[in-house]
């Protein structure tokens, strides 16, 4: 697509036939064109121009289209790309076995969907029917997705605007307090405890591991499941294939997805123990999905995961690199960038203001770097660069965003 005019059509139909914000956004991101390709770490526009993609919510952790994953897919979608759903799929089978075994098969059983929602969604009905009980504990500043079910756990108002009744039994705990679960079983059993290592939605916050070890051996002790949400900080993201095993935390469901897709298609996955499966077990449709387990995404599994651990020692330099980078950033512009936090490639840069926020933001579009906001933290942006991000694309990133911090440095002085 290089015609301004087909453009121009692209944004009429999304405001007449979906959002007027979202054609709003689009066009203001891409300066009018929009995305028609992509490759690696790169998004290629409709008016030629080329992005360095380091948004993509976490989904692009291969990149785009890496070539081993849609070999993968490919194969599969000239041999058989649905399912019968009636008799039973060897591809969702191995992708079950593989995803086992690459978290050390100590959890032993699997549920596929297609977003991170399906699995927050599944993980929580099965500990509350499992364990008897309704209430569940969740953190404060978490994000477990926007499906009713999800959304009572993730934290922020915002998302429940108008809707009542969505934090039923949800209790959202204080991330640092080491005492919250403890305080709350004695105030009544709970069915689980649901927390993300590393709160993603919320500015790449990492959770202090010795009140997750606390809050995980209290739970425990009151009979209840722990589940760690590494939809966007798991699978290398953060450096660990799961953040919450690399820790120790005993705990019985690990819950996947983003890139688990190599960023081809769409998946997710809760990975979980034998007590937690256990309703499911004894009745395989008391919670099913049309396209659950579905053979291309399936497909695509094993291959994401090698190409994943073929990257991690790259992705290790990369973090470092990066963490240096925005040091030596934050210590030169510190009118704008109040500090920053994360790990691995998860990070998230704090500014002053809103409005620096938003200057910053800006800037790095006008550059062609895609960054992804914070919708419920407006003073923070993501920084998620993909695996396949060469050092070159990196430095690349830290001179355009050390540019922007500059001029947004300027207007703040001007004002």
């Amino acid at each position: 697509m290089t015609d301004p005019s087909e453009a121009t059509a692209v944004f009429e139909r999304l405001r007449r036939h979906q959002s007027p914000k979202l054609a709003l956004t689009g066009k203001f991101a891409g300066h009018g064109a929009v995305e028609s390709a992509a490759s690696g770490s790169r998004v290629t526009l409709s008016d030629g121009r080329s992005a360095l993609d380091f948004g993509s919510y976490a989904v692009a952790l291969l990149g785009h289209r890496h070539p081993a994953v849609v070999a993968a897919v490919q194969r599969q979608l000239a041999v058989m790309p649905t399912s019968t759903r009636s008799l039973a799929n060897p591809v969702s089978a191995e992708a079950a076995a593989v995803l086992v075994e690459y978290f050390g098969g100590v959890l032993p059983k699997v549920y596929f969907g297609l977003n991170g929602a399906d699995a927050v969604e599944i993980a929580v009905k099965l500990a509350r029917l499992a364990a008897g009980r309704d209430r569940v504990l969740a953190v404060r500043g978490g994000f477990h997705g926007k499906t009713v079910g999800a959304l009572a756990l993730t934290h922020h108002p915002l998302f429940r605007t108008g809707l009542r009744g969505c934090a039923t039994d949800v209790v959202h705990l204080d991330p640092d307090d080491p005492d919250a679960v403890r305080r709350e079983g004695a105030r009544g059993p709970f069915a689980a405890l649901v927390f993300e290592p590393v709160q993603g939605e919320n500015g790449a916050v990492p959770l202090a591991p010795e009140v997750l070890r606390r809050w995980t051996r209290d739970a425990q002790a009151q009979g209840a499941f722990v589940i760690a949400d590494e939809i966007q900080c798991g699978l290398r993201r953060c450096g660990e294939r799961s953040v919450a095993l690399a820790e120790g935390l005993p705990v019985d469901a690990v819950l996947v997805g983003k890139p688990l897709g190599g960023g081809v298609v769409p998946l997710s996955a809760m990975v979980c123990s034998e007590e937690l499966y256990a309703p499911l077990a004894a009745d395989p449709f008391l919670h099913s999905a049309t396209f659950g387990g579905h053979p291309l995404s399936c497909a695509a599994l094993p291959a994401a995961l090698a190409a994943v651990e073929e990257l991690a020692g790259h992705g290790r330099f990369l973090a470092d690199r990066l963490a240096a980078g925005l040091r030596a950033l934050r210590a030169r512009h510190g009118r704008v960038m109040s500090g920053f936090r994360g790990r691995g490639l998860l990070w998230g840069i704090d500014f002053t203001a809103p409005q620096a926020a938003g200057e910053v933001i800006v800037g790095l579009a006008n550059a062609d770097l895609l960054v992804s906001p914070c919708l419920s933290r407006p003073t923070t942006v993501r920084l998620l660069p993909p695996l396949t991000t060469t050092a070159a694309e990196l430095e690349r990133a830290l001179d355009i965003l050390d540019t922007a911090l500059d001029d947004a440095g300027r207007i703040r002085t001007a004002d």
